[in-house]
């Protein structure tokens, strides 16, 4: 199956719901124009799907493979890539002055979400390198940006992130890997790192890895961690490649899915020592690594509306053409299987999740542009606080929803979805890891509810849904019909977050295992509940065109139905998470551990 972006839904959202015009508005983001942004898109949709999507089977049936040290990815992979940095892909969103397009967050996030849903496996290599440009544009020296960011920008060199270690998981305090300053501004590193997502391939000249490690009089625990650029290949004084570093890949995983993504353990130091330059302070690496965190689990946030707008695709395609059994209403003989309700019920149920994410992500995408341009320093720190609450949301509701749309359209395929075949199965495999890697959804949901909640009292989270009931008062003019169910939905579903954003700041000094036992429910619920916002957004929009006769009636008439479905059926749910949360950690923690 071919992919096709749903451009018509991604400018709707960019103009009606995230502000495109205002963003645009912004100084240093004037050329992000309508104009500008709709050939933007319409060029990377294309791209995607004639140079990248062919690629994503083929990668799964004939994955990466690891040889005598070197990694040779799937066919097709290295061309593709080439051609994606020649066409200024990697660079979309980065600045114009390092050979980047400049163009907000705003225009960049469709385009990640578009390379997603093409090939999930081939986006993780730049999605690692769009988070090593945020660290060395934040951090770096001005001659590390020189040597390194325009051949990341441009996709001649490609970039990793390396912190977790086999005894050193999500806990980095246990980092061992260490660097030994040889007294020339340079430092020797030794370690092992692992689940080095792309950290050994063919497909870029060189590979800049950005490692946490300690030096030797480093203090213990995450204060004691610096991050350091250790390239695969040396940068000579001329920007020309030098010797290969001390930097080695040792094998690659085997895995569930994103199967043509080498995953690599990376070996430092085993012949003498991996050469290294400290990335900004010694001491203050973590500091460093969440800035290419932040922007990695925004996207990984986007890789699960990707995977899950393709397999929506997928399963609608076979719904219109799968005959089997009557209408229930009655008919001469056998129909498609989307006549039939439950079938209805699956397609709608990954449609309206998967555009809610949607909706909401760009909407925050906007906020990280305001945040970061916008005038007034009031208004820049008030969209950072809301970009900061929302990133761990994009990241685990977007990842979380992606496994159940992805399982559900296995489902809609019946048996022949649990055939490798058809390609349903494997974005479900894919999808699977999304809720892992770059932070388990527990780690979002434990930053939500300490450093985005309980740490202001719950004052960022109290704003949003002061927005929220801005919303309510404009759906409360519609006494009947679809808008005010959902209304009656929202008001219900802010009322449930409400309780519980007060829960989380009355009792986390009081009852803080009881508070962190809710804490994915809590997740969940905020996703549900503010992307049941965006719907409700969406449909007042689609109401007033189709009322000013404007537009596309099929288009507006379908997104008011998509909000009122998601209203009846997610944003029901929220009473039933705020009793999990607020009531239920009794049963999470009664039992003792031998009881297990």
């Amino acid at each position: 199956m071919s992919y096709v972006a749903p451009l018509k839904d991604m400018l709707f959202v960019m103009n009606e719901l995230a502000g495109l015009p205002e963003v645009n508005a912004l100084p240093g983001c004037e050329d992000a124009s309508p104009e500008t942004v709709g050939a933007v898109l319409e060029e990377n949709a294309r791209f995607c799907g004639e140079v990248i999507a062919p690629l994503n089977v083929a990668g799964d049936r004939e994955p990466s493979y690891w040889h005598d040290g070197n990694v040779t990815t799937t066919k097709g992979f290295k061309e593709a890539f080439k051609a994606f940095g020649e066409a200024g892909w990697q660079g979309v969103q980065h600045p114009v002055e390092f050979g980047g397009q400049g163009l907000p967050k705003l225009v960049a996030t469709p385009c990640i979400e578009m390379l997603n849903s093409a090939n999930l496996s081939f986006a993780l290599c730049p999605l690692l390198t769009d988070g090593a440009i945020e660290a060395l544009m934040t951090a770096g020296t001005d001659e590390q940006k020189i040597t390194y960011l325009a051949n990341l920008i441009s996709g001649k060199w490609t970039g990793t992130m390396n912190l977790t270690e086999p005894q050193a998981g999500s806990d980095l305090a246990l980092v061992r890997t260490r660097a030994v300053p040889q007294g020339d501004g340079t430092y020797k590193i030794f370690g092992t790192k692992i689940f080095i997502t792309y950290g050994e391939h063919d497909m870029a000249d060189n590979i800049v890895h950005l490692v946490l490690a300690r030096t030797p009089d480093a203090p213990e625990g995450v204060k004691g961690i610096s991050l350091f650029i250790v390239p695969k290949f040396l940068v000579n004084a001329d920007g020309s490649l030098g010797a290969r570093n001390d930097a080695h890949c040792v094998s690659i995983e085997h895995k569930l899915g994103i199967k043509a993504s080498p995953t690599a353990v990376l070996q430092f130091g085993d012949h003498g020592g991996a050469i290294g330059t400290l990335v900004g302070e010694e001491n203050r690496g973590l500091e460093y690594m969440f800035i290419m965190m932040n922007a990695a689990r925004f996207a990984v946030g986007m890789q699960g509306i990707g995977v899950a707008e393709r397999a929506y695709q997928k399963a609608v395609q076979y719904a219109k053409e799968r005959v089997q059994s009557r209408d229930l209403a009655g008919s001469a003989g056998p129909v498609t299987i989307i006549h039939q309700p439950d079938v209805r019920r699956m397609l709608m149920s990954m449609r309206a999740q998967t555009e809610a994410a949607r909706a909401l992500s760009y909407v925050t995408a906007a906020a990280f542009d305001a945040a970061h341009h916008h005038a007034d320093e009031a208004t820049r720190k008030a969209n950072q606080a809301f970009y900061e609450y929302m990133v761990p949301i994009v990241k685990g509701w977007s990842t979380e929803l992606s496994i159940d749309v992805t399982s559900t359209g296995v489902q809609v395929h019946g048996g022949m979805g649990f055939i490798e075949e058809t390609g349903a199965a494997q974005y479900y495999r894919d999808a699977r890891i999304l809720s892992i890697y770059e932070g388990t959804t527990a780690i979002q949901a434990n930053d939500l509810v300490g450093r985005k909640t309980a740490r202001d009292g719950g004052a960022v989270a109290k704003g949003i849904l002061a927005k929220v009931r801005q919303t309510e008062e404009e759906l409360a003019a519609f006494t009947s019909g679809d808008l005010a169910a959902i209304r009656n939905h929202l008001a219900a579903g802010s009322k449930a977050l409400e309780d519980v954003v007060n829960f989380v700041a009355s009792n986390m000094k009081s009852d803080i295992k009881g508070v962190f036992a809710g804490s994915v429910p809590y997740l969940k619920l905020a996703g549900i509940v503010l992307g049941g916002w965006q719907m409700a957004r969406a449909a007042l929009v689609a109401e007033r065109k189709l009322k000013a006769g404007e537009g596309d009636v099929k288009f507006y008439q379908a997104k008011i139905a998509t909000a009122r479905f998601f209203a009846d059926h997610f944003l029901s749910q929220a009473s039933g998470y705020r009793a999990a949360i607020v009531d239920g950690s009794i049963g999470v923690l009664s039992l003792a551990e031998e009881q297990f």
